[in-house]
């Protein structure tokens, strides 16, 4: 009997999860089914409820649903326990019961270090946003030397820095307008790229050696073309997008499948569109 996922979102319309975990299936002999699912804003609970009462064994969790999927969880991994998050973006169903994990994270540092090769140990960090994503990404940054978590609004990024200081040391918050130094990793974890907005953002926060990171994917957005004139190295987040999504097939079917060409698949097929 084939079991049934979905990747559950507003807008969904862009998502690739769907091919990636069509190839994963592929690749492993897994019996799946894999679909994306617009739910309303205002009934993300009730959307993910149905599909646990279909009998859907996991779904997947993207912009802007990843606090209220923590929000319903019956349980939670010690990935997301120890992290501190309050975030989630993949569910498990144990039996009728929401288990939470967040995947992200793992993702996010797979994909800089053994993808790009780039060593985040050490370095110094700025995290733009303090979101879903943000927090999705905090527990994968262990052994930096700094983080600097900037947002808009400095109350948001300090209850991220709280999250935080459980597990750094140096651990600081800013608004936007505030930055006054170049990185060595600067990860873009909001989702402005999903409508085209720039980032009130200074251009110093750029070094000729360092990588400006995108964790949107399927363009080049304004922070990729603001980070590429300064001189950074840029990469947008689909490599992270097949590696997070390697980590839940694992969660949920307990085969790990081989990324890389299911990464240089899907950034062939978006070359195609573009």
């Amino acid at each position: 009997m084939t079991d049934k996922y979905a990747v559950i979102g507003n807008p969904i319309g862009h998502s690739k999860s769907p091919i990636i975990h069509a190839a994963f299936a592929r690749q492993t002999n897994q019996d799946i089914s894999y679909e994306a699912i617009l739910a309303p804003l205002d009934d993300f609970e009730a959307t993910v409820k149905d599909l646990i009462a279909q009998g859907y064994k996991g779904v997947n969790v993207t912009v802007p649903f990843k606090f209220v999927a923590f929000d319903i969880c019956d349980s939670l991994s010690v990935r997301v326990k120890s992290a501190g998050a309050n975030a989630v973006n993949t569910l498990v169903n144990i039996n009728g019961s929401i288990h939470g994990d967040n995947t992200d994270g793992i993702g996010l540092r797979s994909d800089i270090e053994k993808n790009l090769g780039f060593e985040i140990a050490g370095k110094h960090i700025l995290i733009l946003g303090a979101g879903g994503a943000a927090y999705g990404i905090s527990n994968s940054l262990i052994g930096v030397k700094s983080i600097t978590i900037a947002n808009r609004t400095l109350v948001n990024a300090q209850a991220l820095e709280i999250v935080m200081r459980f597990s750094h040391n140096d651990v600081q918050s800013k608004i936007f307008e505030r930055l006054d130094r170049s990185y060595d990793l600067i990860i873009n974890a909001t989702s402005a790229g999903l409508t085209d907005a720039a980032l009130p953002i200074p251009s110093m926060i750029f070094g000729k050696n360092s990588l400006a990171y995108d964790m949107m994917y399927g363009r080049e957005t304004p922070f990729m073309a603001q980070a590429r004139a300064a001189g950074a190295q840029v990469a947008d987040g689909l490599g992270m997008l097949v590696e997070q999504a390697a980590e839940a097939f694992y969660i949920w079917r307990n085969v790990r499948p081989d990324t890389q060409p299911v990464i240089h698949m899907v950034r062939a097929l978006q070359m195609e569109k573009s």
